[in-house]
């Protein structure tokens, strides 16, 4: 397994490490990572099979659902990315949140939760959890009173999205984990807004980092996947247990197309970035548009905070039409080169209209309190040109 470290000791850089780091070559030394399409493992001895089921090594495998050399390359790659002990990767995103919650909370636990998440980390904390009798307490992720009221001695976790998904609210994660490590509660961080390039949330106090890998890892619209990160223990311990037993494993095959995606992430997520800083910008006290959400604007309610705890901006913006669902609706179908989908991260520009699509199960008082309007765009920035995108935005707007 390859280290992260140079010929001459020193740390790589995150750019290397993300090319690098954890490689497995077979015998034939090949250049790309291969593909162990198996689902099971062979035991020279019946004596080798009951020591492998008693305590596998690092690269002993048993069996696809609870590890694969192929997927252990990719977490391999994830943790010395993020900086972290150890990672367990899941067959999507929802699978590593819904994995983690389900894996350490019990009847009786409490949890807090920012209330501006992705509709289906909704679904699982106010739904799931809450059917299994956890108490989930929601607050606004960006009132640190409201943060301090609701963690209490016993609370067991917090759980919030550094970058809220649609509006781009940011939460000033080290001030709330410094609140919840005060009464030993574990920080839990969805971190796909602020991508693995950008994060900087273990530094700030996250204890598990949660990425969506279909998002900006893949960042190709080929197929999904999810990781979990923190200390060995929490990952061997708490995740992979409750993860091999209910089936939530990445494929092999998605971890190979992962593993090259991290090849050229950085890459990709800088040029992203930087374009949508441009657009952003630019499209900014257009007259068709009653706000334009960006980390990176002064007008960003937390703009400080985002610089502070960020290393850039990211590469999704919210955009409000002004005229409501059908002044969106037709900007939405005026677009030619950005696309009408629900995904993010991706090479190709992709708007998406949340309130009716990935939020639209929320009721129509949620869904004002999270300022997810009929008007609301999601807008994930891709690979095109910069004045391509523009131009295609500004005629859309037009239309509208």
């Amino acid at each position: 397994m390859r280290s992260t470290d140079g010929t001459d000791g020193k740390p790589w850089a995150p750019r290397t490490v993300a090319v690098h780091a954890g490689a497995r070559r077979s015998q034939y030394g090949e250049v790309a990572e291969a593909i162990y399409l198996t689902q099971g493992f062979v035991y020279p001895t019946a004596e080798a099979a009951e020591a492998r089921f008693v305590q596998s090594g690092r690269d002993e495998f048993i069996y696809a659902r609870y590890g694969n050399p192929t997927v252990a390359a990719f977490e391999d790659r994830m943790a010395a990315l993020e900086g972290t002990e150890d990672a367990f990767a899941t067959a999507s995103g929802m699978a590593a949140v819904s994995g983690t919650l389900c894996a350490m909370l019990r009847t009786g636990d409490h949890v807090v939760a920012a209330r501006a998440l992705f509709g289906s980390c909704i679904y699982v904390l106010d739904e799931v959890l809450k059917r299994f009798g956890v108490e989930v307490t929601f607050v606004d992720g960006t009132d640190l009173d409201q943060w301090r009221a609701a963690i209490r001695p016993g609370t067991k976790a917090v759980f919030l999205e550094s970058v809220s998904n649609p509006t781009l609210e940011v939460v000033d994660l080290k001030a709330v984990a410094g609140l919840a490590q005060a009464v030993g509660a574990l920080v839990i961080v969805d971190n796909v807004f602020a991508t693995p390039v950008f994060s900087q949330a273990l530094a700030l106090g996250a204890d598990v980092v949660i990425y969506s890998a279909t998002k900006h890892v893949d960042g190709q619209g080929r197929c999904l996947g999810g990781v979990v990160l923190g200390t060995r223990e929490f990952i061997r311990g708490t995740i992979e247990p409750y993860m091999k037993h209910t089936g939530s494993a990445m494929s092999p095959f998605n971890a190979w197309v992962l593993l090259n995606g991290l090849t050229t992430m950085d890459l990709r997520v800088r040029a992203q970035a930087r374009t949508a800083q441009e657009l952003a910008r630019a499209l900014e006290g257009h007259p068709k548009l009653s706000r334009v959400l960006f980390p990176a604007l002064e007008s960003h309610p937390q703009h400080e905070i985002a610089s502070a705890q960020m290393g850039g901006p990211g590469t999704v913006m919210a955009l409000e039409v002004a005229g409501g669902k059908e002044a969106a609706f037709r900007f939405l179908n005026a677009l030619g080169v950005v696309l009408i989908s629900n995904n993010l991260g991706d090479a190709r520009s992709i708007a998406t209209h949340p309130a009716t699509t990935t939020h639209q199960r929320l009721p129509d008082t949620q869904k004002a309190e999270l300022g997810i309007t009929e008007g609301l765009i999601r807008l994930s920035v891709g690979l095109e040109d910069a004045a391509d995108l523009l131009a295609d935005l500004t005629a859309a707007l037009d239309a509208a």
